[in-house]
C-alpha cells in the first residue's frame, strides 16, 4: 500500500488539504495527516478545525512514497517557516521520493530549488518563486517526473487524480473520478 503525508500549517486551505486525503483514500492510499505545529488542531484559512491524525515528530518519513504542501496563504506563509519541514523536503527529494503541493505551496519548493528543470503551476502571483522551474499557466495540475503542482482551490480535484496517477497510474485515478461523477 502506497503511503502519503499531507502537511497542515494554520492557515491551511481546508479544501485543498482535504480532497486531496478523501480523493487518496477512496484510492487505497494510506494518508497521515500531520500538523507541523505542537497541537494536533489545525485551524484552516477558513475557521474550520480539523484534528490531524499525527503531529510532525511522530511520523516515520521513510514509510512514505509521497509528501504533500497545501496552500492557502497564511498556511503556506507557516509551511515555510517550518525549518523540520523544510529539511524533510530536501532529504525526500534526495531520496528521490514523490512531492506534491498546490495553491500557494509549490513556492516552499521553488525556494528550496527542488523544482529546478521541473514543470510546474501555482497561485497566479507565485510564480517568481518557483525558481528553475518552467511555469505551465493553462493547467490545473502538472505533473513532471517526482512532482506534482496544482493551481488552487478549484484545481483541488484534479491536483488529487494527478497525485493518486503518479502513486498508482492513470487508471486508478480516473476509475476515482468516474466514482465521484466528475
Amino acid at each position: 500500500m502506497k503511503k502519503t503525508a499531507i502537511f497542515l500549517a494554520d492557515g491551511f486551505e481546508e479544501i485543498e488539504a482535504l480532497t486531496p486525503v478523501d480523493f487518496m483514500r477512496r484510492a487505497g492510499i494510506e494518508v497521515v495527516t500531520v500538523s507541523i505545529s505542537t497541537k494536533r488542531e489545525v485551524t484552516g484559512s477558513h475557521n474550520i478545525i480539523v484534528k490531524a491524525d499525527r503531529l510532525f515528530e511522530e511520523v516515520n518519513y521513510d514509510e512514505m512514497d509521497m509528501l504533500i504542501l497545501p496552500g492557502g496563504g497564511k498556511g503556506t506563509e507557516n509551511l515555510e517557516d517550518c525549518e523540520k519541514l523544510a529539511d524533510l523536503l530536501i532529504d525526500a527529494d534526495k531520496k528521490e521520493k514523490y512531492i506534491a503541493a498546490i495553491c500557494a505551496a509549490p513556492r516552499v519548493l521553488g525556494k528550496l530549488g527542488l523544482l529546478k528543470g521541473q514543470k510546474a503551476t501555482c497561485y497566479p502571483g507565485n510564480e517568481e518563486f518557483l525558481e528553475g522551474a518552467e511555469v505551465v499557466k493553462g493547467e490545473k495540475a502538472v505533473i513532471s517526473t517526482r512532482f506534482v503542482t496544482g493551481k488552487g482551490m478549484g484545481a483541488s480535484i484534479e491536483f488529487a487524480a494527478a497525485v493518486t496517477e503518479q502513486l498508482l497510474g492513470k487508471d486508478k485515478a480516473e476509475e476515482i473520478l468516474e466514482k465521484i461523477q466528475f
